[in-house]
């Protein structure tokens, strides 16, 4: 079974970017194969991995529901989907992608989402690690058949409101049905030393902060530039910070 690394965290905070940093890292490191998995609905991973999105698991949901009937001849449904979502990993030489894409529209979904989920449990085992970019909510871990988190990493940028919602997820953790084995809070444009109000409501919050991103520079330029993370240099201070991190923190 592959080992799972999650973030989560509230919009704009930088998650995905660390989550793409970590996949640079586990790639370099000859930590592959390892699949991404985009859970976001914002779903913009693959943008920062540099890579197109042809098609989600949203999408081919979408379209089963619009059509339940349309399958070829000679399949059932289970393989049918199946087949759907192999065509929609993106592959490339260390690290495969695939995104969740839009949430439901009206309707039962439960048939097909667990068919999709299923599939994606079993997908997750071809991998040594499966890195997953949630959205607040952790829907999609929740949907788990598994329902195992080795390294959850609860994104937020240097502010108070961005602390405090990940002190509301770490809170809903107990209601959601997973098992989580280690939990650490990553702060992304993070100055040299944390100011004592923030340190103070991290000792609220009771968890330990995994690493501190600072503030990049290269970061803004890439994104100007549409420039795929996996290029970043190994003198970024983001990499350099995100190497200390997965130090310290990468499941074995």
């Amino acid at each position: 079974m592959s080992k799972v690394i999650a973030f989560a965290g509230k919009g704009g905070v930088g998650k995905t970017t660390v989550a793409s940093l970590v996949i640079r890292h586990l790639a370099n490191k000859d930590k592959d194969p390892v699949l991404a998995v985009d859970a976001d609905p914002n779903s913009n991973l693959g943008e920062t991995l540099g890579l197109k999105v042809p098609s989600t698991i949203g999408d081919i949901r979408e379209t089963y529901m619009k059509d339940p009937q349309g399958i070829p001849s000679g399949m059932d449904k289970i393989n049918y989907l199946e087949l759907l979502v192999e065509q929609a990993i993106i592959e490339t030489s260390t690290f495969d992608l695939i995104v969740m894409g839009r949430q439901e529209g009206q309707g039962c979904y439960c048939m097909v989402n667990n068919i999709l989920n299923n599939f994606t449990d079993k997908l997750s085992t071809q991998y040594k690690y499966m890195i997953v970019d949630n959205e607040a909510g952790m829907e999609h871990l929740s949907r788990r058949t598994s329902g195992e988190v080795d390294m959850l990493f609860l994104v937020t940028d240097y502010s108070l409101r961005g602390l405090r919602a990940v002190g509301r997820i770490n809170t809903m953790l107990d209601s959601l049905k997973l098992k989580v084995k280690n939990i650490a809070i990553v702060v992304t444009r993070g100055p040299e030393e944390l100011s004592e109000p923030f340190l103070n409501e991290v000792a609220d919050i009771g968890l330990p902060i995994a690493g501190v991103i600072p503030t990049d520079p290269q970061l803004l330029t890439f994104d100007m530039e549409c420039k795929s993370l996996m290029e970043l240099p190994d003198d970024s201070v983001s990499v350099v910070a995100i190497e200390k991190l997965m130090g310290d923190y990468l499941p074995k």
